[in-house]
């Protein structure tokens, strides 16, 4: 039920005094709800000036009007209405907010994210050390990400300030896996998972510690995780390949050459990349594919040349792999899909390494095309945004004109023949 008289409600919601209401909320709102200073109407009207004379009591006449907030606050008092300014606008509108509470509120429990990640430090191993201090400023500068409630920021910088005691601090043990560290301070195994906003606040303090800079992909902050005795996951992905013949004289190097002499193809981690040396003859030309049936086509025809399979969209794996092929002077040639995710992917290997088009032009699209309609191969349409093609600038236009996406498998008996040229 509404305080004010219906009769006294209705004039006051009339078109004649919307502005004032309007200009006064705004007015208190930024003000802690105080009826308190003054405003000003600007190019007001005939009802407008005749309901502002008969709310104050006085007349006007001018094109601006200049109301004082505790005369009106006063004369709704002594009116019919019987309320207070505040109490008026409430009964005409939505309850008011004092953002001027709501600031410092929120200013309020800034600062308690931040003097919480303070205490925590100061009662730490870690109090006094030129890192943390950096750590704690470098933090402070770049924020809270938006997503993250203050209660929840507090929770995880002191969970980051007991991942780093126990990685930096006077009693750090031996080698232990990321996950098992994520568990002792979260409760779950990916609470320090690349990407997630404890993971980051971990790893730029390691960085400072070790005076290294903060790494930009991922085998850049695997290989952090290992300056402090952390091991990321290493088993659970592999790279695809076949055909790998490194020189070393170790039972690792061995084993692929043994591979490779049975025409079997080989899943190789991160933790087998990490020991292997994969120094191959200079010059050798790698291929590589966007699909694991290629590798199994090339070992069913007991292919020669060495191969690598992205499996779609080269993981952290594969770039490890290609990256230190590259460093020991092998030399690329890259096919994949016709569809534009694969142009993406082909634009990434072959602008990355240098890597040659394999039967990537627009020639070999128009000839497998016509190939596959020939051969009553049922046509996958193209969907998607058009994706330019880094090494052949009519690829996208014969794509585009055509409109039908053609995945390796169409390819298979020209790669196999490409791969088994002992030329």
């Amino acid at each position: 039920m509404s305080k004010l008289p219906a009769a006294t409600r209705d004039w006051l919601v009339g078109p004649g005094l919307t502005r004032l209401w309007e200009a006064v909320r705004k007015r208190l709102e930024s003000n802690g709800l105080q009826a308190t200073g003054s405003l000003r109407l600007a190019a007001v009207n005939v009802q407008e000036r005749n309901d502002l004379s008969l709310l104050l009591g006085k007349p006007f006449t001018g094109a601006t009007v200049t109301v004082h907030m505790d005369a009106l606050d006063a004369r709704l008092r002594a009116s019919a209405a019987g309320l207070g300014l505040r109490e008026v606008l409430e009964e005409l509108g939505q309850p008011l907010t004092d953002r001027r509470a709501v600031r410092a509120g929120i200013a309020a429990r800034r600062e308690h994210v931040w003097s919480s990640l303070a205490s925590a430090l100061d009662a730490s191993p870690l109090a006094g050390q030129d890192w943390t201090r950096q750590w704690y400023d470098l933090l402070r500068r770049t924020g809270v990400p938006r997503s993250v409630t203050p209660e929840t920021a507090v929770r995880t910088l002191q969970q980051a300030a007991q991942v780093l005691t126990v990685l930096l601090g006077p009693e750090r043990g031996g080698t232990r896996g990321r996950g098992e560290l994520a568990a002792m301070a979260t409760g779950s195994a990916h609470g320090l998972d690349d990407g997630t906003w404890l993971a980051r606040l971990v790893q730029r303090g390691v960085a400072l510690a070790h005076g290294t800079e903060f790494p930009g992909d991922a085998a850049g902050r695997r290989a952090l995780w290992r300056l402090v005795s952390v091991t990321p996951d290493e088993v659970s992905n592999t790279v695809l390949t076949y055909g790998l013949r490194p020189v070393g004289g170790g039972w690792r190097e061995q084993a692929l050459r043994e591979r490779a002499d049975h025409h079997a193809e080989a899943h190789l981690t991160s933790r087998d990349l990490h020991d292997l040396q994969l120094q191959l003859p200079a010059g050798t030309v790698i291929y590589i594919c966007e699909n694991p049936r290629v590798v199994e086509a090339a070992a069913d025809a007991a292919c020669v040349r060495p191969l690598v399979c992205t499996s779609g969209s080269a993981a952290t794996v594969v770039l490890i792999l290609l990256g230190a092929l590259a460093a020991t002077g092998c030399r690329f040639a890259y096919h994949g899909d016709f569809d534009w995710p694969g142009i993406a992917l082909a634009n990434r290997i072959i602008c990355r390494y240098g890597a040659l088009p394999w039967r990537m032009g627009s020639e070999d699209y128009e000839h497998l095309a016509a190939r596959s309609q020939d051969e009553g191969i049922p046509q996958l349409p193209l969907d998607g945004q058009p994706v330019s093609a880094a090494w052949d600038p009519g690829l996208a236009p014969a794509m585009t004109a055509l409109g039908v996406a053609l995945h390796e498998e169409v390819t298979l008996d020209l790669l196999v023949d490409d791969l088994s040229d002992q030329s």
